[in-house]
């Protein structure tokens, strides 16, 4: 079968039209694949987003997936969050700091956020992108062995974080249910654990 070959868009530039700490809008300038003009909006955690700069290295955030391995359960964080105005169940996350390592920002955010320490580190994923239709933003994928008590006591104000262990059975029964929200990477991870009762 023969196929035409496609014609790549060509971005020209990218104007900011925020100056924000955390995140920003930036304009992107695309020339398509016919030659026509067109703009497209882009949300970044960077000054300029990746699309200019060609830096698609460097995770923006780390996902962290935890097993307790004391209590034999995957660790599910439930937590709110004002663009749902309610609750998420997910895992723990978060930004990796500047300089700081994909394994190191793991182990920081799952203390942070759950008082639960990184016993074994499984696998470290490339980065992923959830949401490539509206920012560029990546997160990687950490799975880990995990020990400890679950604590608050590291989470920060904004921060409304409850610890969930649970068994696969349990996991089945949480993503059965309609009414919940879930983070899109932390449902493809929990249904698997839900059907097969392992990482």
């Amino acid at each position: 079968m023969k196929t035409s070959a496609k014609k790549s868009l060509c971005i020209k530039k990218a104007v900011r039209l925020t100056d924000l700490k955390w995140l920003n809008l930036f304009n992107i300038e695309v020339v398509d694949s016919v030659g026509k003009d067109r703009k497209w909006q882009v949300v970044s955690r960077r000054k300029k987003p990746k699309c200019t700069t060609g830096r698609f290295d460097n995770p923006d955030a780390v996902v962290i997936v935890p097993f307790h391995t004391g209590r034999g359960k995957i660790v599910i964080t439930r937590e709110y969050r004002v663009a749902l105005a309610g609750d998420e169940y997910g895992f723990p996350a978060g930004l990796v700091d500047d300089g700081e390592t994909v394994e190191a920002a793991a182990r920081r955010e799952l203390q942070e956020e759950t008082g639960l320490t990184a016993t074994r580190v499984l696998t470290i994923g490339p980065p992923v992108y959830s949401s490539a239709g509206m920012t560029d933003e990546s997160v990687v994928m950490v799975y880990v062995d995990c020990d400890g008590e679950p604590s608050a006591a590291g989470n920060e104000g904004i921060e409304q974080i409850e610890v969930i262990m649970a068994t696969a059975a349990e996991v089945g029964r949480l993503c059965a249910d309609p009414e919940l929200k879930f983070d899109a990477k932390a449902w493809l991870v929990l249904t698997a654990f839900a059907r097969h009762g392992r990482l």
